[in-house]
């Protein structure tokens, strides 16, 4: 070998320390997160998986090859990493092990590449490749539904489109239901903004890529899409509230806000079951609140360690056929991201679920509240907005919605976690963002 050519290895290493692989990387990761639906209607679970799988390997490669840039004490939030251990435990006690197994597989996988993004791109970084990625394929979703709806008239089934567009609605886009779509388009919202905000494109860029994605959350016709509105409405209010209020007075309103929302959270759980019932009065949520019952009684049974982890509910396996016995429903999950852990993994595994959720809120909440920059409002809005949509849904539970909640936790304790004090010099400032935000 010549000298001073560098080896295959030598610029193999190379590659992956380089940041511009990091941000490929990045956006690849989201993008495969994000188009889940689309990928499996098209090449099937085990192409989809093999994607996954390869995408992980690249992530455990990143790590290897920038070693000396992170601390194992660092990789992940101590809750994350005792909620995984605890769902993997409880497939000792499931009636379907192997499903089970491969269950908490669906969320140690998005939780290694949110863990390989969160170390190698800031929060700005991971901002703008979100955006990049819902721009495609809202974008897209909408060529698909004015394709189906509009030229055609006729639904495409493999995506599971209905072509209602013509009608006002609802659509599903290339994310299987109008709920998904929903989310996806509040998440998009709130990208855009901080986009907006920052600077980080250019304005005409902004204003249509916020047009796309409002008009795309007006078509899915959902009651469920204007909850998540008034929900991230409400706390973009108070978020600015508490930026502009003095620095001195700041604590006190935070607890402020902390205690109603511990009183709230206290009586909800109190009254949970009359709130089901009284849920029953709404058309759109009667097959929840059905749905939920069930659940609660068969929880009952095991209710400190639950049936065991599985993830999406499989067939022919006790409780789960049992409840769809019980509401006559097809359901793959309990609708209710808090729900499906209290089923499958007990008190004990929604106690951990809630401590992850919870310190990572508080910790990008004050992060938010104390730093100039408007990106640092990126992470409890969309925390805040995929806490919303867990009481609806099981989105939390896997994909694009587990990937967000543990990269905004993860950023946040690099910045406001115990760790942020040690020997290690804190992460940078998410620059470049307008000083006067």
């Amino acid at each position: 070998m010549t000298a001073g050519v560098p080896t295959p290895s030598g610029q193999t290493m190379s590659l992956l320390r380089s940041s511009a692989f990091a941000a490929v990387f990045a956006t690849i990761a989201i993008a495969a997160l994000f188009s889940t639906h689309v990928l499996r209607s098209l090449i099937g679970d085990a192409g989809y998986g093999a994607i996954i799988v390869g995408l992980c390997v690249i992530g455990v490669a990143l790590l290897a090859a920038r070693r000396r840039e992170w601390r194992v004490i660092e990789l992940m939030p101590t809750t994350l990493a005792a909620l995984l251990i605890w769902l993997l435990l409880t497939t000792l006690w499931s009636r379907a092990p192997v499903e089970g197994v491969m269950g908490w597989l669906q969320l140690a996988a998005p939780t290694l590449l949110a863990v390989v993004v969160a170390q190698f791109r800031d929060t700005l970084q991971t901002v703008r490749a979100t955006g990049d990625v819902l721009r495609v394929l809202l974008s897209a979703s909408l060529v698909v539904e004015v394709l189906s709806g509009v030229l055609l008239d006729l639904p495409i089934p493999f995506l599971r489109i209905a072509g209602n567009l013509a009608d006002g609605g609802p659509i599903q886009g290339l994310f299987g239901t109008r709920t998904q779509l929903g989310l996806v388009t509040i998440i998009a919202l709130i990208t855009f903004l901080v986009e907006w905000r920052t600077r980080s494109v250019t304005p005409g860029l902004s204003i249509f890529s916020v047009t796309l994605a409002g008009a795309l959350a007006v078509f899915t016709a959902s009651p469920i899409v204007l909850l998540m509105v008034v929900v991230a409405g409400l706390a973009t209010g108070i978020l600015a509230v508490v930026r502009r209020t003095p620095k001195a007075a700041r604590p006190t309103l935070q607890w402020a806000i902390a205690g109603v929302l511990t009183v709230a959270g206290i009586l909800v759980y109190a009254f949970r079951r009359p709130l089901v019932y009284w849920l029953n009065a709404e058309p759109d949520f009667l097959t929840r609140s059905r749905l939920w019952n069930a659940i609660l009684d068969l929880s009952a049974v095991q209710p400190v360690q639950g049936w065991g982890w599985v993830g999406t509910w499989p067939d022919g396996v006790m409780p789960y056929s049992f409840i769809r016995f019980l509401v006559r429903g097809d359901h793959a999950s309990a609708l209710n991201a808090w729900m499906d852990v209290l089923l499958q993994a007990g008190a004990v595994g929604v106690v951990l679920l809630l401590a992850f959720a919870g310190l990572a809120l508080a910790r990008a909440w004050v992060t938010a509240s104390e730093r100039r920059s408007t990106v640092y409002t990126w992470p409890p809005l969309i925390l805040i907005v995929l806490l919303a949509d867990s009481v609806v849904t099981s989105s939390l539970l896997g994909g694009f919605g587990w990937f967000l909640i543990v990269v905004c936790a993860t950023r946040a304790s690099l910045v406001k976690g115990w760790r942020s004090g040690m020997d290690a010099p804190s992460p940078p400032d998410d620059l470049p963002h307008r000083l006067d935000d």
